[in-house]
């Protein structure tokens, strides 16, 4: 299961602060991965002093946040390798997995146990299919030979390890299943509990908490908001674990929170339906109703598409001492003309969905109704209307909810954008009330407030701007009366969601353009309507687009704005100038560099209970930490040998870039190089083989960023390439283009924004801040110079770039000059101006300027140069 960015950006986070707490210790590795200036702009405002635990100071604990539908649990089942190989270094670590309530412990169990399911599929590829896991209840089933040779995951609730008093709880009571692994260890260890009292009186208990306690586990916490207590704590410490990992949407205010996803980085990955559109209603019946209607629509459009799509809606019925509960809201659908095999009821009592497999195309079920017993353990991403009855503002369960909702089905956009979108039908007196109420549940979700108030759109005409306080420019539309068939509404309909609309009130209909059409879309319009409504309609259009001429920005009529990309020339061919795809074309090879590690970059020095080793100037301890497994530092132990580190090493350090063959090869001369040439005893190299395997993943690292360079500098700058630009495979700039992206909210209206004044994507930094003030400046521009700009987006899969050695520079800015020439604007302020990121960007930019023979200018904006303010340093440029 091929991750996404989001996913593979949180794991090495991840990976990054396990390596430096290694050496460094958790807090100082925390203040460091945190500090970093990527990091530091992701977690602005959310970042908190590493708060250690009590009595484990130094144990790494952290919280990694991702909202509902970002794929917690997978991360979790990859955390674990990424854990057991940076800080547990070992080759089957054993697992403790909390989970907040029994049902969510048994599903986890149940996918962790199938060899199908992808939370198995990770940890079977990670460890070679060597894993055990069991639910808590079972852990009298663990044997020693369990925990020495396989990866060990035992399933709990937080709520069987939280207690005060460990009287009368079974992982805490003395088990006569669990002597095996106490058998050869001393009476008494320091931190494990004893038993009171009898002829034991004073020996180690065998508890599975003494176990824990014994081996260290990794302890992976879901949801771990419901776990941050005193109690938990304490338990905590009597299960001595060796790293706490936590994940949720909502960390408790004492997590160490280390990385933090948005809820755009979901959306942009396809994973989540965005904007929720939000309809109110007065009475409950008229909320069943608009849910009802909703599901036909969407259904109706779901049968166009590629991929089988059944819309279902999830009912929150009342309380059942209240009028619209379960039962009266079933009788209701019914004699509305449900039929009755097309509703399931999910509640604690009637559990209708067990055994259903709501994907299978057989499956009758369109309408699910809850109270809250779906809130945990139950994913279907069909779902796509929430509809409450009850007060959501008051209900605890709501956003739970809200989220099996949001999940987009096969992780991928639908072309027709309304199934792209999730909606919510809600019985509410006002719809501010019901506006506020959602936005909060989205809070609740892991949205941030920004995020929640961009995700809510009204699905009611003319409330369409300003739900939260913010009244955005009025919008004007067109209505025409018209009557259509079934067929010409769904082609109608289709042509594009967000500007045209069919609306129907009192039983007539009418068709809705509240944006200006493109060219395009005019004629699609035209072509899909009857003859005569089609006249009605295109003289109607006409005359909208004639009366607000002066608000159609260049997007919307459908002008071009193309800016060429750089191109390198590769073996003969063009190919575009990204550094990835350039280092494709290369023939490096690992065996032109040097395999030596020498002292200065890795060392090993034996004492009488551990090997002290020297990484790069830094010095760690490498001892083994388990007593009952405590080895000998100068004996050869079966099965080690330098064939067997080759291939440790090679699986661990593996790259697709990187020729199987010629790795094993490199790696059997280094290994060769220290045991044999340095003399370090093998039993050492083994011990410390993650510690090693990290050494020479960096090495190859650099190897490869230096290869990378190479051919960077030899594909562009070097005297014989030969860059070039390329319109016809350059970045077009287009209505809609960044929908879904955070739009600027200032006061300031933009006049010459390509996109219109409505979407201008936010700056960085704070509101009126330089990077905007450098937009205005843009924006002020004489006509005679400027014919339109755009905001460029960072890392935007649309949006204009240029190649770095390790990676892509997105500029600030990009222009149209009123003589046909291009500009691209980066904006930098003082203290980054001259860093060597700038100077790399640069170059670059000047690059794509001289090879665009005078078609293309390139500018770094500051604050302040030679006493030029920004609007003098880009008329200076463009010559004006």
């Amino acid at each position: 299961m091929e991750l996404k960015q989001y996913q593979k950006g949180t794991l090495a986070t991840l990976r990054e602060f396990l390596t430096e707490a290694r050496i460094e210790g958790p807090i100082e590795a925390f203040r460091t991965v945190t500090g970093e200036p990527e990091q530091a702009e992701r977690m602005e405002g959310l970042l908190s002093p590493y708060r250690p635990l009590n009595g484990l100071a130094d144990t790494p604990y952290v919280c990694l946040r991702l909202p509902t539908g970002g794929g917690k649990t997978i991360l979790a089942s990859h955390s674990v390798s990424v854990a057991s190989e940076s800080w547990m270094e070992k080759d089957y670590p054993l697992v403790l997995w909390l989970v907040p309530t029994t049902t969510i412990r048994k599903q986890t169990v149940e996918a962790l146990k199938n060899p199908k399911h992808p939370y198995r599929a990770v940890l079977d590829d990670e460890f070679e299919g060597r894993v055990r896991v069991l639910d808590i209840a079972d852990f009298g089933q663990l044997t020693p030979h369990d925990i020495k040779s396989n990866c060990c995951i035992i399933v709990g609730t937080i709520q069987t390890l939280r207690t005060s008093s460990t009287d009368g709880r079974k992982v805490y009571a003395h088990s006569e299943d669990l002597e095996p692994h106490f058998s050869a260890l001393p009476r008494k260890i320091e931190g494990l509990e004893t038993i009171e009292g009898g002829r034991k009186d004073g020996t180690i208990k065998f508890s599975f908490a003494n176990l824990m306690h014994l081996h260290r586990p990794l302890m992976i916490v879901d949801e771990a908001h419901k776990a941050v207590t005193g109690l938990s704590q304490e338990m905590q410490r009597r299960v001595n674990p060796s790293a706490i990992i936590e994940f949720t949407a909502t960390p408790h205010s004492n997590s160490n929170l280390l990385h933090s996803v948005s809820a755009q980085e979901l959306k942009d990955e396809e994973m989540i339906k965005l904007p929720v559109m939000l309809a109110e209603h007065p009475t409950w019946q008229q909320a069943v109703d608009g849910a009802v209607a909703k599901r036909k629509e969407l259904h109706d459009i779901a049968e166009r598409d590629e991929k089988y799509i059944r819309p279902i809606v999830l009912f929150q019925a009342q309380d059942r001492n209240q009028e619209a509960n379960v039962e009266v809201l079933k009788g209701y659908l019914v004699e509305t003309g449900i039929e009755p095999n097309r509703i399931a009821i999910a509640t604690g009592e009637q559990r209708e969905l067990d055994d259903v497999n709501l994907f299978d195309p057989n499956c009758k079920i369109d309408f699910v109704i809850t109270v809250e017993a779906l809130k945990e353990g139950w994913d279907c991403s069909f779902a796509y209307v929430f509809c409450s009855l009850a007060n959501i503002a008051s209900s605890t369960d709501a956003e739970q909810l809200l989220g099996r909702v949001l999940r987009m089905p096969y992780a991928k956009e639908r072309e027709d954008k309304r199934l792209n979108r999730a909606y919510a039908h809600l019985a509410s007196k006002t719809f501010s009330a019901a506006a506020e109420a959602l936005k909060d549940k989205l809070v609740a979700m892991g949205f941030s407030e920004i995020e929640a108030e961009k995700s809510i759109q009204s699905q009611q005409p003319g409330l369409d701007d300003g739900l939260f306080g913010r009244q955005a420019r009025p919008r004007p539309s067109v209505s025409v009366p018209v009557k259509l068939k079934n067929e010409d509404v769904e082609r109608v309909e289709g042509i594009a969601p967000e500007k045209v609309q069919i609306v129907t009130t009192a039983g007539k209909q009418s068709i809705k353009v509240t944006r200006t059409l493109t060219p395009q879309e005019r004629e699609r319009l035209s072509t899909d309507l009857p003859e005569d409504v089609a006249d009605k309609v295109r003289e109607a259009v006409a005359r909208y687009e004639a009366e607000h001429e002066a608000r159609i920005s260049p997007a919307e009529r459908g002008d071009a704005f193309v800016l060429p990309a750089l191109m390198a020339n590769v073996q003969g061919e063009l190919e575009l100038a990204e550094t990835e795809l350039l280092m494709e074309h290369s023939d490096w090879s690992l065996l032109d560099h040097s395999h030596q590690l020498q002292p200065s970059d890795f060392n090993l020095t034996a004492t009488a209970d551990a090997f002290e080793i020297d990484l790069d100037g830094r010095s760690l301890t490498i001892r083994s930490r388990d007593p009952s497994t405590q080895l000998s530092f100068d004996v050869e132990v079966e099965g080690w040998s330098e064939q067997g580190l080759v291939l440790f090493l090679a699986k661990q350090v593996r790259e697709p870039d990187l020729s199987p063959s010629q790795l094993v090869e490199w790696l059997t001369k280094t290994v060769s190089h220290l045991h044999v040439s340095r003399d370090l005893p093998l039993a050492g190299l083994m011990q410390s083989k993650y510690i090693l395997a990290r050494k020479i993943r960096e090495r190859i690292a650099t190897i490869r960023n230096d290869e990378r360079g190479k051919v960077y500098q030899a594909s562009l700058f070097a005297p014989e390439a030969k860059p070039e630009i390329s319109f016809d495979d350059g970045f077009e700039f287009r209505d809609g283009m960044f929908a879904g992206v955070r739009a600027y909210e200032g006061d300031f209206i933009f006049q010459k924004h390509f996109l219109g004044p409505d979407f201008v994507p936010a700056f960085d930094g704070k509101a009126g801040g330089a990077e905007e003030m450098c937009g205005r400046a843009l924006d002020g521009l004489p006509s005679e110079v400027l014919k339109h700009w755009a905001r460029n987006v960072s890392q935007h899969g649309d949006a204009f770039w240029l190649p770095l050695e390790g990676g892509k520079f997105f500029p600030d800015f990009v222009a149209e000059l009123s003589d046909g020439r291009f500009a691209v604007i980066e904006y930098k302020g003082e203290p980054y101006a001259t860093n060597d990121d700038s100077k790399a960007k640069v170059a670059i930019g000047e690059l794509w300027e001289r090879t665009s023979q005078g078609r293309g200018l390139f500018l770094m904006v500051e604050k302040e140069v030679d006493g030029l303010q920004p609007r003098d340093q880009l008329l200076k440029k463009f010559g004006a």
